[in-house]
């Protein structure tokens, strides 16, 4: 139980980190544009696909297409949320330093929620859905 908690306060940790890069990203004085928070909707979009297929996917088989179409679907999700600081940036609608922070901040929260299915997705005794 206590390496449950210790997880989950590592994920809030690396989750808040993230978002403090997002806001960094467009609330410093030189940015000022807050164009890249969209990138919030694909942080909400991205465990979706995955837990729908978990839902209706059957664990006996090794490749299943339900599966592998959630895969799909969130790697275009994370593609998507990487893409649109670089678009913001090429045209000239925020500056690249802003973009190297949501960036980073990308990469932290898509690590925190691998993590997070990693590490209490699993469906042993312990896992997530006693929470």
């Amino acid at each position: 139980m206590m390496a449950g908690i210790k997880a989950l306060v590592a994920l809030s940790f690396s989750g808040a980190l993230g978002l403090t890069f997002l806001l960094l990203g467009c609330a410093l004085e030189h940015f000022g544009v807050y164009w890249p928070m969209f990138v919030l909707f694909f942080y909400i979009l991205s465990p979706i696909p995955n837990l729908i297929a978990r839902r209706h996917a059957d664990d006996t088989e090794s490749s299943n297409a339900c599966r592998e179409l959630a895969y799909f679907l969130t790697s275009g999700i994370v593609v998507s949320a990487y893409g649109l600081p670089i678009v913001l940036a090429r045209k000239s609608v925020i500056q690249w330093g802003a973009c190297g922070l949501v960036m980073a901040g990308n990469s932290v929260i898509f690590l925190t929620i691998l993590g997070f299915f990693l590490i209490f997705g699993g469906g042993d005794d312990f896992s997530w859905e006693q929470w």
